[in-house]
Protein backbone atom coordinates (compact mmCIF):
# COMPACT_ATOMS: atom_id res chain seq x y z
CA UNK A 1 0.00 0.00 0.00
CA UNK A 2 1.54 3.30 -1.13
CA UNK A 3 0.12 5.51 1.65
CA UNK A 4 2.21 6.27 4.77
CA UNK A 5 0.80 5.16 8.12
CA UNK A 6 0.80 8.73 9.46
CA UNK A 7 -1.41 9.88 6.60
CA UNK A 8 -3.75 6.91 6.95
CA UNK A 9 -4.05 7.62 10.68
CA UNK A 10 -4.81 11.31 10.06
CA UNK A 11 -7.53 10.44 7.55
CA UNK A 12 -8.98 7.67 9.74
CA UNK A 13 -9.27 9.87 12.84
CA UNK A 14 -10.73 12.71 10.77
CA UNK A 15 -13.40 10.49 9.20
CA UNK A 16 -14.27 8.87 12.53
CA UNK A 17 -14.54 12.31 14.12
CA UNK A 18 -16.94 13.45 11.42
CA UNK A 19 -19.05 10.33 11.87
CA UNK A 20 -19.14 10.67 15.66
CA UNK A 21 -20.34 14.27 15.30
CA UNK A 22 -23.11 13.04 13.01
CA UNK A 23 -21.82 14.78 9.87
CA UNK A 24 -23.10 12.84 6.87
CA UNK A 25 -21.52 15.18 4.34
CA UNK A 26 -17.97 16.30 4.92
CA UNK A 27 -14.93 17.12 2.73
CA UNK A 28 -12.01 14.72 2.50
CA UNK A 29 -9.78 16.44 -0.07
CA UNK A 30 -9.92 20.09 -1.07
CA UNK A 31 -9.33 20.52 -4.81
CA UNK A 32 -7.56 23.89 -4.82
CA UNK A 33 -7.01 25.31 -8.32
CA UNK A 34 -4.91 28.49 -8.03
CA UNK A 35 -4.84 28.91 -11.84
CA UNK A 36 -5.99 27.33 -15.10
CA UNK A 37 -2.85 28.30 -17.03
CA UNK A 38 -0.65 25.46 -18.27
CA UNK A 39 2.50 24.81 -20.31
CA UNK A 40 0.76 21.95 -22.16
CA UNK A 41 -2.44 21.76 -24.18
CA UNK A 42 -3.65 18.19 -23.74
CA UNK A 43 -6.45 16.99 -26.00
CA UNK A 44 -8.50 15.64 -23.09
CA UNK A 45 -8.18 18.67 -20.80
CA UNK A 46 -11.17 20.85 -20.08
CA UNK A 47 -9.28 23.43 -18.05
CA UNK A 48 -6.99 25.17 -20.54
CA UNK A 49 -9.86 25.98 -22.93
CA UNK A 50 -10.76 29.19 -21.07
CA UNK A 51 -10.13 32.50 -22.90
CA UNK A 52 -6.74 34.15 -22.53
CA UNK A 53 -7.85 36.76 -20.01
CA UNK A 54 -8.95 33.96 -17.65
CA UNK A 55 -5.81 31.90 -18.21
CA UNK A 56 -3.68 34.89 -17.19
CA UNK A 57 -5.37 35.20 -13.80
CA UNK A 58 -4.24 33.69 -10.47
CA UNK A 59 -6.12 33.14 -7.22
CA UNK A 60 -4.58 35.42 -4.57
CA UNK A 61 -2.60 33.52 -1.95
CA UNK A 62 -4.79 34.81 0.88
CA UNK A 63 -7.90 33.51 -0.89
CA UNK A 64 -6.31 30.08 -1.28
CA UNK A 65 -5.49 29.91 2.42
CA UNK A 66 -8.93 31.15 3.43
CA UNK A 67 -10.46 28.35 1.35
CA UNK A 68 -8.23 25.78 3.07
CA UNK A 69 -9.26 27.03 6.50
CA UNK A 70 -12.97 27.22 5.57
CA UNK A 71 -13.01 23.69 4.24
CA UNK A 72 -11.00 21.98 6.97
CA UNK A 73 -10.21 18.87 4.91
CA UNK A 74 -7.07 17.01 6.02
CA UNK A 75 -5.74 16.77 2.44
CA UNK A 76 -5.31 19.43 -0.22
CA UNK A 77 -4.85 18.60 -3.90
CA UNK A 78 -3.38 21.44 -5.98
CA UNK A 79 -4.22 20.85 -9.64
CA UNK A 80 -4.62 23.45 -12.36
CA UNK A 81 -3.46 24.25 -14.96
CA UNK A 82 0.11 23.70 -13.96
CA UNK A 83 0.61 24.68 -10.29
CA UNK A 84 4.37 25.17 -10.70
CA UNK A 85 3.45 28.22 -12.81
CA UNK A 86 1.59 29.74 -9.84
CA UNK A 87 3.76 32.64 -8.61
CA UNK A 88 3.01 31.93 -4.93
CA UNK A 89 3.34 28.15 -5.00
CA UNK A 90 6.24 28.06 -2.54
CA UNK A 91 4.41 30.24 -0.02
CA UNK A 92 1.25 28.19 -0.48
CA UNK A 93 3.04 24.89 0.13
CA UNK A 94 4.86 26.26 3.19
CA UNK A 95 1.59 27.55 4.66
CA UNK A 96 -0.17 24.23 4.11
CA UNK A 97 2.69 22.30 5.71
CA UNK A 98 2.48 24.67 8.70
CA UNK A 99 -1.21 23.74 8.91
CA UNK A 100 -0.26 20.02 8.76
CA UNK A 101 -2.24 19.44 5.61
CA UNK A 102 -1.26 16.56 3.35
CA UNK A 103 -0.58 18.13 -0.03
CA UNK A 104 -0.76 16.55 -3.47
CA UNK A 105 0.87 19.03 -5.85
CA UNK A 106 -0.43 17.80 -9.22
CA UNK A 107 2.14 18.63 -11.88
CA UNK A 108 3.12 17.56 -15.38
CA UNK A 109 6.70 17.79 -14.01
CA UNK A 110 8.09 19.70 -17.00
CA UNK A 111 9.38 22.32 -14.54
CA UNK A 112 9.95 20.03 -11.57
CA UNK A 113 13.67 19.36 -12.07
CA UNK A 114 14.44 23.07 -12.50
CA UNK A 115 12.43 24.07 -9.43
CA UNK A 116 14.06 21.41 -7.26
CA UNK A 117 17.53 22.42 -8.41
CA UNK A 118 16.63 26.02 -7.59
CA UNK A 119 15.73 24.95 -4.03
CA UNK A 120 12.04 25.85 -4.20
CA UNK A 121 10.92 23.00 -1.93
CA UNK A 122 12.15 20.93 0.99
CA UNK A 123 11.14 17.29 1.60
CA UNK A 124 8.25 16.85 4.01
CA UNK A 125 5.90 14.03 4.85
CA UNK A 126 3.11 16.50 4.10
CA UNK A 127 4.22 17.25 0.52
CA UNK A 128 3.74 14.85 -2.39
CA UNK A 129 4.45 15.63 -6.02
CA UNK A 130 1.65 13.90 -7.92
CA UNK A 131 3.05 13.67 -11.45
CA UNK A 132 0.58 13.33 -14.31
CA UNK A 133 1.77 10.42 -16.45
CA UNK A 134 -0.61 9.01 -19.06
CA UNK A 135 1.29 5.79 -19.77
CA UNK A 136 4.48 4.71 -21.49
CA UNK A 137 6.54 7.29 -23.37
CA UNK A 138 4.78 7.06 -26.74
CA UNK A 139 1.34 7.03 -25.15
CA UNK A 140 2.10 9.86 -22.73
CA UNK A 141 3.71 12.17 -25.29
CA UNK A 142 0.86 11.60 -27.73
CA UNK A 143 -1.81 12.20 -25.09
CA UNK A 144 -0.25 15.51 -23.98
CA UNK A 145 0.45 16.54 -27.58
CA UNK A 146 4.18 17.14 -27.17
CA UNK A 147 7.19 14.93 -27.76
CA UNK A 148 9.75 14.47 -25.02
CA UNK A 149 7.43 15.16 -22.10
CA UNK A 150 7.70 11.64 -20.69
CA UNK A 151 11.49 11.85 -20.41
CA UNK A 152 11.39 15.33 -18.89
CA UNK A 153 8.81 14.21 -16.34
CA UNK A 154 10.80 11.05 -15.57
CA UNK A 155 13.91 13.16 -14.98
CA UNK A 156 11.98 15.30 -12.52
CA UNK A 157 10.67 12.19 -10.75
CA UNK A 158 14.17 10.70 -10.46
CA UNK A 159 15.58 13.87 -8.93
CA UNK A 160 12.66 14.27 -6.52
CA UNK A 161 12.97 10.65 -5.33
CA UNK A 162 16.73 11.02 -5.03
CA UNK A 163 16.29 14.10 -2.83
CA UNK A 164 13.83 12.38 -0.52
CA UNK A 165 10.53 13.82 -1.72
CA UNK A 166 7.31 11.86 -1.76
CA UNK A 167 6.32 11.23 -5.39
CA UNK A 168 3.24 9.57 -6.81
CA UNK A 169 1.89 9.34 -10.34
CA UNK A 170 -1.61 10.16 -11.53
CA UNK A 171 -2.81 8.41 -14.69
CA UNK A 172 -6.04 9.16 -16.52
CA UNK A 173 -7.15 6.17 -18.56
CA UNK A 174 -9.09 6.77 -21.76
CA UNK A 175 -11.11 4.65 -24.13
CA UNK A 176 -8.87 2.58 -26.40
CA UNK A 177 -6.05 2.39 -23.85
CA UNK A 178 -3.77 -0.62 -24.27
CA UNK A 179 -4.05 -2.61 -21.01
CA UNK A 180 -0.76 -4.43 -21.59
CA UNK A 181 1.05 -1.15 -22.12
CA UNK A 182 -0.49 0.24 -18.92
CA UNK A 183 0.77 -2.74 -16.96
CA UNK A 184 4.25 -2.24 -18.42
CA UNK A 185 3.94 1.43 -17.45
CA UNK A 186 3.28 0.40 -13.83
CA UNK A 187 6.60 -1.47 -13.90
CA UNK A 188 8.36 1.63 -15.22
CA UNK A 189 6.96 3.81 -12.45
CA UNK A 190 8.02 1.32 -9.81
CA UNK A 191 11.49 1.32 -11.35
CA UNK A 192 11.56 5.10 -10.97
CA UNK A 193 10.95 4.64 -7.23
CA UNK A 194 7.60 6.39 -6.85
CA UNK A 195 5.72 5.91 -3.60
CA UNK A 196 2.54 4.81 -5.33
CA UNK A 197 0.35 5.23 -8.38
CA UNK A 198 -3.13 6.65 -8.85
CA UNK A 199 -5.46 5.76 -11.72
CA UNK A 200 -8.85 7.05 -12.81
CA UNK A 201 -11.08 6.84 -15.89
CA UNK A 202 -11.30 10.01 -17.95
CA UNK A 203 -14.39 12.18 -17.62
CA UNK A 204 -15.97 13.78 -20.70
CA UNK A 205 -15.22 17.47 -20.09
CA UNK A 206 -17.54 19.34 -22.49
CA UNK A 207 -14.77 21.88 -23.26
CA UNK A 208 -12.09 19.30 -24.13
CA UNK A 209 -11.04 19.37 -27.82
CA UNK A 210 -11.10 15.57 -28.02
CA UNK A 211 -14.49 14.08 -27.13
CA UNK A 212 -13.99 10.62 -28.63
CA UNK A 213 -11.44 9.21 -26.18
CA UNK A 214 -13.47 9.37 -22.96
CA UNK A 215 -14.76 6.19 -21.33
CA UNK A 216 -18.54 6.48 -21.61
CA UNK A 217 -19.94 3.07 -20.68
CA UNK A 218 -19.51 1.73 -17.15
CA UNK A 219 -19.40 -1.87 -18.37
CA UNK A 220 -16.49 -1.03 -20.68
CA UNK A 221 -14.74 0.86 -17.90
CA UNK A 222 -15.08 -2.12 -15.56
CA UNK A 223 -13.80 -4.48 -18.26
CA UNK A 224 -10.74 -2.36 -18.96
CA UNK A 225 -9.82 -1.86 -15.30
CA UNK A 226 -10.39 -5.55 -14.60
CA UNK A 227 -7.72 -6.38 -17.18
CA UNK A 228 -5.37 -3.67 -15.92
CA UNK A 229 -5.72 -4.26 -12.17
CA UNK A 230 -6.28 -8.04 -11.93
CA UNK A 231 -3.33 -10.45 -11.66
CA UNK A 232 -1.20 -7.67 -10.17
CA UNK A 233 2.51 -7.86 -9.68
CA UNK A 234 3.55 -7.83 -6.04
CA UNK A 235 5.78 -4.80 -6.55
CA UNK A 236 2.97 -2.51 -7.74
CA UNK A 237 1.85 0.05 -5.16
CA UNK A 238 -1.23 2.21 -5.48
CA UNK A 239 -1.70 5.44 -3.53
CA UNK A 240 -5.47 5.01 -3.41
CA UNK A 241 -8.25 3.36 -1.50
CA UNK A 242 -8.17 -0.36 -2.39
CA UNK A 243 -11.98 -0.35 -2.27
CA UNK A 244 -12.05 2.35 -4.94
CA UNK A 245 -9.84 0.18 -7.15
CA UNK A 246 -12.26 -2.69 -6.61
CA UNK A 247 -15.06 -0.34 -7.64
CA UNK A 248 -13.24 0.39 -10.90
CA UNK A 249 -12.88 -3.35 -11.47
CA UNK A 250 -16.62 -3.87 -11.04
CA UNK A 251 -16.28 -5.69 -7.72
CA UNK A 252 -18.11 -3.05 -5.66
CA UNK A 253 -20.85 -0.51 -6.20
CA UNK A 254 -20.79 2.98 -4.70
CA UNK A 255 -22.82 6.13 -5.03
CA UNK A 256 -20.97 9.37 -5.76
CA UNK A 257 -20.21 11.75 -2.88
CA UNK A 258 -19.45 14.99 -4.77
CA UNK A 259 -18.96 16.94 -1.54
CA UNK A 260 -16.01 14.69 -0.66
CA UNK A 261 -13.63 16.61 -2.96
CA UNK A 262 -14.94 20.20 -3.09
CA UNK A 263 -13.33 22.59 -5.57
CA UNK A 264 -12.17 26.18 -5.09
CA UNK A 265 -10.79 28.18 -8.02
CA UNK A 266 -10.78 31.60 -9.70
CA UNK A 267 -14.57 31.76 -9.70
CA UNK A 268 -15.13 30.64 -6.09
CA UNK A 269 -16.55 27.37 -4.76
CA UNK A 270 -17.65 25.27 -7.72
CA UNK A 271 -21.02 23.50 -7.61
CA UNK A 272 -21.32 20.57 -7.31
CA UNK A 273 -17.86 19.04 -7.90
CA UNK A 274 -14.51 19.23 -9.65
CA UNK A 275 -15.98 17.93 -12.92
CA UNK A 276 -19.32 19.73 -13.26
CA UNK A 277 -19.78 23.48 -13.34
CA UNK A 278 -23.33 24.30 -12.26
CA UNK A 279 -22.54 27.62 -10.65
CA UNK A 280 -20.31 29.11 -7.95
CA UNK A 281 -20.74 30.45 -4.43
CA UNK A 282 -18.55 32.62 -2.22
CA UNK A 283 -18.13 30.39 0.83
CA UNK A 284 -17.72 26.72 1.65
CA UNK A 285 -20.73 26.97 3.97
CA UNK A 286 -22.86 28.12 1.04
CA UNK A 287 -21.55 25.28 -1.09
CA UNK A 288 -22.56 22.67 1.45
CA UNK A 289 -25.91 24.24 2.38
CA UNK A 290 -27.23 25.50 -0.97
CA UNK A 291 -26.11 22.80 -3.41
CA UNK A 292 -28.98 20.47 -4.26
CA UNK A 293 -26.90 17.34 -3.77
CA UNK A 294 -29.85 15.07 -4.50
CA UNK A 295 -29.63 16.21 -8.14
CA UNK A 296 -26.21 14.63 -8.61
CA UNK A 297 -24.78 11.13 -8.63
CA UNK A 298 -25.94 8.13 -10.58
CA UNK A 299 -29.02 7.53 -8.40
CA UNK A 300 -30.28 11.03 -9.20
CA UNK A 301 -30.75 10.19 -12.86
CA UNK A 302 -28.66 13.21 -13.89
CA UNK A 303 -27.36 12.36 -17.40
CA UNK A 304 -23.99 13.98 -16.68
CA UNK A 305 -23.41 11.55 -13.80
CA UNK A 306 -24.51 8.21 -15.27
CA UNK A 307 -21.18 6.96 -16.66
CA UNK A 308 -18.81 8.85 -14.37
CA UNK A 309 -16.53 6.73 -12.18
CA UNK A 310 -13.84 9.32 -11.49
CA UNK A 311 -11.85 9.23 -8.25
CA UNK A 312 -12.87 12.72 -7.08
CA UNK A 313 -16.47 11.55 -6.70
CA UNK A 314 -16.09 7.90 -5.77
CA UNK A 315 -12.88 7.59 -3.78
CA UNK A 316 -14.39 9.60 -0.90
CA UNK A 317 -17.26 7.10 -0.93
CA UNK A 318 -14.81 4.23 -0.61
CA UNK A 319 -12.84 5.94 2.17
CA UNK A 320 -16.05 6.68 4.09
CA UNK A 321 -17.05 3.01 3.73
CA UNK A 322 -13.67 1.93 5.08
CA UNK A 323 -13.94 3.89 8.31
CA UNK A 324 -17.70 3.95 8.89
CA UNK A 325 -18.43 0.23 9.16
CA UNK A 326 -16.80 -3.00 10.19
CA UNK A 327 -17.56 -4.43 6.75
CA UNK A 328 -15.74 -1.58 5.03
CA UNK A 329 -12.73 -1.84 7.33
CA UNK A 330 -12.57 -5.62 6.94
CA UNK A 331 -12.92 -5.29 3.17
CA UNK A 332 -10.04 -2.81 3.09
CA UNK A 333 -7.81 -5.07 5.20
CA UNK A 334 -8.57 -8.02 2.92
CA UNK A 335 -7.84 -5.91 -0.15
CA UNK A 336 -4.48 -4.85 1.29
CA UNK A 337 -3.46 -8.39 2.24
CA UNK A 338 -4.87 -10.27 -0.74
CA UNK A 339 -3.98 -7.71 -3.36
CA UNK A 340 -3.10 -9.89 -6.36
CA UNK A 341 -6.67 -10.44 -7.63
CA UNK A 342 -6.00 -13.62 -9.59
CA UNK A 343 -8.34 -13.66 -12.57
CA UNK A 344 -7.71 -16.21 -15.36
CA UNK A 345 -10.42 -14.71 -17.58
CA UNK A 346 -8.85 -11.25 -17.39
CA UNK A 347 -5.45 -12.77 -18.15
CA UNK A 348 -6.85 -14.43 -21.26
CA UNK A 349 -8.32 -11.13 -22.42
CA UNK A 350 -4.91 -9.50 -21.95
CA UNK A 351 -3.39 -12.17 -24.19
CA UNK A 352 -6.04 -11.49 -26.80
CA UNK A 353 -5.29 -7.77 -26.66
CA UNK A 354 -1.57 -8.51 -27.02
CA UNK A 355 -2.28 -10.40 -30.23
CA UNK A 356 -4.06 -7.46 -31.87
CA UNK A 357 -2.22 -6.23 -35.00
CA UNK A 358 -1.62 -2.69 -33.80
CA UNK A 359 1.16 -1.00 -31.89
CA UNK A 360 0.76 1.41 -28.98
CA UNK A 361 0.75 4.55 -31.14
CA UNK A 362 -1.94 3.23 -33.46
CA UNK A 363 -3.95 2.08 -30.42
CA UNK A 364 -3.87 5.55 -28.90
CA UNK A 365 -4.29 7.38 -32.21
CA UNK A 366 -7.55 5.54 -32.74
CA UNK A 367 -8.78 6.71 -29.36
CA UNK A 368 -7.73 10.33 -29.89
CA UNK A 369 -9.00 10.52 -33.46
CA UNK A 370 -5.76 11.69 -35.06
CA UNK A 371 -3.13 10.22 -37.33
CA UNK A 372 0.07 8.76 -35.92
CA UNK A 373 2.08 11.53 -37.58
CA UNK A 374 -0.38 14.32 -36.84
CA UNK A 375 -1.50 16.19 -33.75
CA UNK A 376 -4.97 16.92 -32.39
CA UNK A 377 -6.65 19.85 -34.03
CA UNK A 378 -6.90 23.31 -32.50
CA UNK A 379 -4.06 22.73 -30.03
CA UNK A 380 -1.90 25.61 -31.33
CA UNK A 381 -4.57 28.09 -30.32
CA UNK A 382 -4.79 26.59 -26.82
CA UNK A 383 -1.00 26.67 -26.37
CA UNK A 384 -0.86 30.29 -27.53
CA UNK A 385 -3.61 31.27 -25.11
CA UNK A 386 -1.84 29.57 -22.20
Amino acid sequence: MGVPVSQMWTVATYVLGQRIRGHRRYPLVLMLEPLFRCNLACAGCGKIQYPAHILKRDVPLEDCLRAVDECGAPMVSIPGGEPLLYPHIRELVDALIARRKYIYLCTNALLLKDKLEAGWFEPSKYLTFSVHMDGQAEHHDFAVCREGTYERAAAGIRLAVQRGFRVTTNTTIFDGADPNSLRAFFDEMMDLGVEGMMVSPGYAYPKAPDQRSFLRERANTNRLFEMVLSNRKKRWRFNQSPLFLEFLMGRREYECTPWGNPTFNLFGWQKPCYLLQDGYVDTFKELMETTEWENYGRASGNPACQQCMVHCGYEPSAVDHTFSSFGGLWGTIKAMVFNRYANPAAARRLEEEQAQPHGPMAHLAGALGVTVEGKPVKQDEAVEAA
